[in-house]
């Protein structure tokens, strides 16, 4: 995990990644939400981006901390175009969700009553980043191609992997495993050969 809680890594990426940086420190999201772990997942970290894809922010929140929660992101943001900010559900846990643009790129603040290492849009992360360490660029290019025809990024890889059923549950399926077996699983059941 520590390799996606230090943002310093995006500032030797690609230029999105280096703008990405750039976007997070002006607004300075981090140190506002420091106290809530936060944590840059989505497509932008794992550099299989496409125009339009938003900046995605995990966050660790108490249930009994998710009114100052709310009433931090719309003091510090709410003047922010396109300010949302709703309390729902998701995955059955309730959730805060937050989001805006500035500089042209929408951000958005998840939070939830989970460590942010549980969350699955973290668990997400790292099994993509696993897949797309075993698969190589033609994965990363793959993947960015059904995006671009307007597949949202777990589905991409669900289709490409072949797995069957609700692709956000199918993909946690391959958590855990290693770079070798991964490789091994694509060579025998991935529509994308290495």
């Amino acid at each position: 995990m520590e390799k996606w809680t230090d943002l310093r890594y995006l500032q030797h990426g690609n230029r999105r990644q280096q703008r990405a940086y750039a976007i997070l420190a002006a607004l300075n999201l981090w140190t506002i939400l420091a106290e809530f772990k936060p944590v840059l997942a989505g497509t932008i970290p794992l550099d299989i981006d496409i125009p339009g894809s938003d900046l995605d922010v995990l966050c660790e929140v108490a249930p009994a901390d998710a009114p100052r929660f709310g009433e931090l992101l719309q003091r510090h943001y709410g003047h922010r175009p396109d300010f949302r900010l709703t309390q729902q559900p998701i995955g059955g846990q309730a959730s805060t969700v937050s989001s805006f643009r500035y500089r042209g790129m929408e951000v958005e603040v998840f939070g939830q009553a989970v460590p942010v290492a549980q969350q699955n849009g973290f668990r997400h992360l790292l099994v993509e980043a696993a897949v797309l360490q075993a698969g190589g660029e033609a994965w990363r290019q793959a993947v960015r191609r059904l995006k671009k025809q307007g597949l949202k990024t777990e589905p991409a890889f669900a289709n490409l992997l072949q797995l069957a059923g609700d692709p956000y549950v199918a993909l946690l399926k391959l958590e855990g495993k290693s770079v070798a077996e991964l490789q091994d699983y694509i060579a025998r059941h991935s529509i994308l050969r290495k």
